[in-house]
């Protein structure tokens, strides 16, 4: 459900701590679910965030200060706790909802992090009937990078921060007013919106840059040419091409018809820069990228 201006805001300042939530378990320690508890630990120090991972991400989790205690299993980590952020792969989330939804605290919001939203909201929309309430996310933020050493308290201010789900309870309102005070912008929108939206600025651009790649890969010779005159350009370019193969699998599968989609408009774009090569419809697709390329200069 999406929200708009009627949506309630509870203010940072009256809302007490971290929106009032005073106990949060953060489900998945490793670049965003490692800068969340960081971010909430930097901005209220009081909030006990207890942390649920591997044995070792969990220890470096608590020797940065991102968790106050680490548990040892899943539902240690959620008891007693007044926000659950999952922060862990889409396949991940969905095989652990059911178990989630079983142990949370009945005043509970549960809410988590993946970029798609719409198989997992429909989960959860069967699962948290009555109980605790689920509110999906998506951080619009990230790295190519993942883990807890990459992990920063600063990843996500300035940005967008999507939330999904019935907008009008005192328990979103609370992770609404956390989010603004952790310096995010939070935006309502529905799943499908979300997927549709997502899988042309960020679905798109990740397959596009693996296709770049492999065409550079497949075309360097024995002498390492032409990767070998590349400049700070391709390196530009390439940037997500150090993301991780194990996250975008689980995005592909759980959002394929818009990237699916999202594919086939920048396959028709590619054949409509082949066909203008030579002729003066080039410079009418370049003027198109750089008021493009402008409107996200003025979004920084």
């Amino acid at each position: 459900m999406s929200a708009g201006k009627d949506s309630p805001h509870a203010s940072p300042e009256t809302a007490g701590p971290a929106g009032g939530f005073s106990r949060v378990a953060v489900l998945g320690t490793g670049l965003i679910g490692g800068s969340f508890a960081l971010a909430v630990r930097s901005t209220f120090p009081g909030v006990a965030i207890t942390g649920w991972d591997r044995p070792e991400v969990l220890q470096r989790a608590a020797e940065r200060g991102a968790i106050t205690r680490a548990a040892s299993s899943l539902a240690e980590a959620i008891s007693g706790a007044e926000l659950i952020y999952i922060a862990l792969p889409i396949a991940a989330t969905l095989d652990l909802l059911p178990e989630i939804a079983r142990h949370a605290p009945a005043g509970a919001l549960v809410t988590d992090a993946a970029s798609t939203k719409s198989t997992i909201c429909r989960a959860a929309a069967e699962l948290f009937r009555v109980g605790a309430q689920f509110l999906g996310g998506h951080p619009l933020a990230g790295k190519e990078t993942s883990g807890i050493e990459d992990a920063d308290a600063a990843l996500f201010a300035g940005a967008k921060y999507v939330l999904v789900g019935d907008s009008s309870t005192p328990r979103a309102a609370r992770m609404e007013a956390l989010l603004r005070a952790l310096g995010t912008e939070p935006v309502w929108l529905d799943s499908e919106t979300h997927d549709w939206a997502v899988g042309i600025v960020s679905h798109l651009p990740q397959l596009v840059v693996v296709a770049l790649a492999s065409t550079v890969e497949d075309e360097t010779d024995e002498t390492g040419l032409p990767l070998s005159l590349a400049g700070p350009g391709l390196r530009d370019a390439l940037r997500l091409a150090g993301s991780p193969y194990a996250m975008w699998r689980d995005v592909c599968l759980t959002n394929r018809e818009n990237v699916g989609r999202s594919l086939e408009r920048i396959i028709q774009a590619l054949e409509h820069l082949r066909a203008s090569l030579s002729s003066r419809e080039l410079e009418t697709q370049f003027a198109a990228a750089n008021r493009i390329y402008k409107s996200l200069r003025e979004l920084d």
